[in-house]
């Protein structure tokens, strides 16, 4: 992209005075256009498959499908749009539960105009931008050896490894079910299956043999 073109962004999160005074400053800020807005990770899917705005700003907690999923979805359907997520949350599991999904910058809601701008306009030139307490956090985190575990249990799936990773943090089924945005049946069956993976038999297995691996630290 070059500095001349224009940022084509599409505002999505569910409630309608933030959703829409966001896109009212984002509007404002020359090089930036906002093409469209969506209240739900469905309509943002939707909006963005047929928009292919260059950015797109996801809040988390939606409606339909919630943010985590609807980046998950748009990585894999619409690769060239960009998704900074703009949430409530400081909550690790979110942020790491964000970056797997695909997305490429992360800011809690608070920040300055001028740092939602420079996520926009850095994660639209292809790089990506976190807040500089999450990026600290998230450097502590792999640099702590949390890349590992990705081989330590190859049978496990992506969900699983980011479910296992909590329960070797402490967190109960329902914390778990919070942070990633599904239901305590969806926790409980996977669950389930990574005691049968790891050949464990309870929870307080599992964690040892997580813990061993390097999760949860």
């Amino acid at each position: 992209m070059t500095n001349d073109q224009v940022i084509r962004v599409l505002v999505a999160d569910d409630h309608p005075i933030f959703r829409d005074g966001l896109a009212v400053l984002l509007g404002s800020v020359d090089g930036i256009e906002v093409v469209g807005t969506a209240a739900t990770g469905q309509e943002a899917f939707d909006s963005a498959v047929r928009l292919r705005p260059d950015v797109v700003v996801m809040d988390v907690q939606m409606p339909d499908l919630n943010g985590i999923e609807a980046t998950r979805r748009l990585a894999a359907a619409v690769p060239e749009s960009g998704v900074v997520v703009l949430t409530m949350s400081e909550d690790d599991g979110t942020v790491f539960a964000a970056v797997r999904a695909g997305a490429r910058g992360y800011l809690v809601k608070g920040a300055e105009q001028e740092e939602i701008v420079r996520a926009i306009t850095t994660v639209a030139s292809g790089g990506a931008v976190f807040g500089a307490p999450l990026a600290r956090r998230i450097a502590e985190f792999f640099a702590a050896g949390h890349l590992e575990p990705r081989t330590a249990f190859p049978d496990l799936t992506a969900r699983e490894r980011e479910i296992l990773e909590l329960l070797a943090a402490g967190r109960s089924n329902a914390q778990i079910a919070q942070a990633l945005f599904l239901s305590q049946k969806t926790v409980r069956n996977n669950v389930s299956n990574v005691f049968a993976k790891l050949h464990v038999s309870d929870r307080a297995e599992a964690i040892v043999r997580a813990r061993e691996a390097g999760l949860g630290r």
